[in-house]
């Protein structure tokens, strides 16, 4: 579940925030216009994240990674950038 400290690592002025609550992030790279989705489902541990982008809003996600945080998902979207 992520709480308002772990949302706040999402930068305004490098992602447009599409939608949030306690258990999905969706934003879009301002820098590459890709749609990113991270998942955050507590299992098999707490904090974990599946992390899943599209390269146009049209199309399907696929999954990108995992990440332990939504801060390392976050840095792994922007090294992806």
């Amino acid at each position: 579940m992520f709480e308002q400290k772990d949302l706040e690592c999402l930068d305004p002025g490098y992602f447009e925030i599409i939608c949030m609550n306690d258990r999905d992030v969706t934003i879009m790279s301002r820098n590459i216009g890709y749609v990113w989705y991270i998942h955050n489902p507590e299992y098999p541990l707490p904090g974990s994240c599946i992390i899943f982008h599209k390269h146009k809003v049209s199309h399907p996600y696929h999954q990108h990674g995992r990440s332990n945080t939504l801060r390392q998902a976050v840095r792994s979207i922007k090294s992806y950038d």
